[in-house]
């Protein structure tokens, strides 16, 4: 894709339905999926849903994978007790889906898994289908962190907001 295609991708893709395609009541049941998912192993789970690039951003080179690293730094997904925090990162303007995992997860799971969650996510989004989506890729997250890292049935700390954020 060259920068002028997604220069007005950025400008013009529905980049204003943010709100209209996450709804509260849907960050909501993210948020719990989140939650109810950690509880079955030892990872960390965020989302962070992005309208769009600014065109200054677009025009210096900014990409998706790229903002998707520095919103796992802003968010401190890497912040956590045995580096095991994973962020799905959704660009709308784009339709773009990344996924960042800290260093403790990224060696024990192959890159074709994370670009299958993303294929799960952008082929249900393409479709309309936000909620199913969302919570398929947070399911899939799950599913991949119960293989690699299950849970030893004793509680713990509740290391990042379980919550979506909204960029």
């Amino acid at each position: 894709m060259t920068c002028t295609q997604r220069l007005l991708m950025n400008l013009g893709e529905g980049w204003f339905q943010l709100h209209r395609r996450f709804p509260a009541r849907l960050l909501d049941e993210i948020a719990a999926a989140v939650a109810a998912g950690e509880r079955t192993h030892r990872g960390e789970v965020r989302m962070a849903v992005e309208s769009r690039l600014s065109p200054l951003a677009v025009l210096a080179g900014l990409d998706a994978t790229t903002r998707a690293r520095q919103v796992f730094g802003q968010l401190k997904v890497w912040d956590t007790e045995h580096n095991n925090g994973v962020l799905l990162y959704v660009l709308l303007a784009e339709h773009r889906i990344e996924v960042v995992a800290d260093r403790g997860i990224a060696r024990h799971v192959a890159a074709g898994e994370w670009a299958a969650v993303c294929t799960h996510m952008r082929d249900a989004y393409a479709r309309g289908q936000w909620r199913e989506g969302s919570l398929q890729g947070i399911a899939d997250v799950h599913a991949l962190l119960r293989r690699h890292f299950p849970s030893d049935g004793k509680p713990r700390a509740d290391e990042l907001p379980d919550r979506p954020v909204l960029l």
